[in-house]
């Protein structure tokens, strides 16, 4: 009886969907991040040069757990490609100076 208790859970095959207009992706150039006790929103918006508007492609609402997974999973891969490619540069206007 304790194997039983030992034992890994099974393992889910999760099939994955992609429609085509997801599968074609959203090109963003701002995100904005704001939060409550249960959930994280991620706003991803695209800010066009010189416009005085901005417009929001996708939002993704989220639990805290697996936002921070999320964030795991952004640290691991930008270091991966910063071995590769090198340094990400982040100079220049911050998100906020973008909007002003």
């Amino acid at each position: 009886m304790s194997d039983v208790k030992n034992a890994p859970p099974p393992k889910i095959n999760i099939q994955i969907q992609l429609d085509e207009d997801m599968a074609q992706g959203a090109y963003v150039n701002l995100a904005m991040v704001n939060h409550t006790e249960t959930e994280f929103t991620l706003d991803f918006i695209y800010v066009q040069p010189q416009q005085p508007k901005a417009k929001v492609r996708a939002r993704v609402i989220s639990s805290p757990k697996h936002t921070k997974r999320l964030l795991e999973a952004l640290r691991e891969n930008i270091a991966k490609y910063e071995k590769r490619f090198g340094t990400i540069d982040v100079s220049g206007p911050l998100p906020e100076e973008m909007l002003n």
